[in-house]
């Protein structure tokens, strides 16, 4: 569920970058060959697994709501799931829900993640450099889990992965490609849904809809 090898090295860089009373949170969901690997920003003191007094999974969007609902309408949770997500306070997540959650994730051949694990007290925006320090680890954690597709939320995730300056509005049904360790990977980059970005939403989930149905793997153009 989990890529325990990188976690040693994400906790070093959260006390560099990352608030000094919060965990770094990792990656979670299917770890072996996942058809969507879904890559967004950096993890905030929203999530209630960054908290120091939190024992279990530490993975992404634990506690919160919205990027759930999005999850829901692409058809990767059953209506009784987002239900139960949806009546739960950020206090009410325990240990066990929250490992209920994600095995309903792996079980969706899915793998979510952030570029950044430094997690922050509130949204506010990190530096290109802050993101360029996790590049190496983030290239190590796809070489590991090797998706079958990367989608990544919003232009400055998406221009860090792929190494230059793009909007994702021109990218819209579009892919480029990534090597990494002699691999090829592709990578959708997609409207950021969450946050500031919610206006985009539908963009974003009807884009994330046609990657899902789309035939584009990196097994096409070896």
């Amino acid at each position: 569920m989990q890529v325990k090898k990188l976690i040693k090295e994400f906790d070093r860089l959260q006390c560099i970058h990352g608030d000094k009373t919060l965990d770094a949170v990792y990656g979670a969901g299917e770890t072996n060959s996942p058809r969507l690997c879904l890559v967004f920003m950096n993890p905030t003191g929203r999530n209630t697994s960054s908290s120091r007094q939190w024992a279990g999974l530490k993975a992404p969007w634990i506690g919160t709501k919205n990027v759930w609902r999005m999850f829901f309408q692409l058809g990767l949770f059953d209506k009784e799931l987002f239900s139960e997500i949806s009546q739960r306070k950020p206090e009410k997540w325990d240990y066990g829900f929250a490992q209920k959650v994600y095995s309903r994730v792996s079980e969706s051949s899915v793998y979510i993640t952030n570029l950044s694990k430094a997690t922050q007290k509130d949204a506010r925006p990190l530096k290109n450099s802050v993101f360029r320090e996790y590049i190496s680890l983030f290239r190590e954690e796809i070489s590991l889990v090797k998706p079958e597709k990367i989608i990544s939320f919003g232009n400055q995730v998406s221009s860090i992965i792929l190494g230059k300056s793009i909007r994702v509005s021109d990218y819209r049904k579009k892919h480029e490609e990534i090597m990494i360790n002699g691999q090829k990977f592709t990578v959708f980059p997609v409207f950021y849904p969450i946050g500031q970005g919610q206006r985009n939403l539908d963009k974003a989930r009807k884009d994330v809809e046609w990657v899902m149905k789309s035939n584009i793997t990196p097994q096409t153009f070896s």
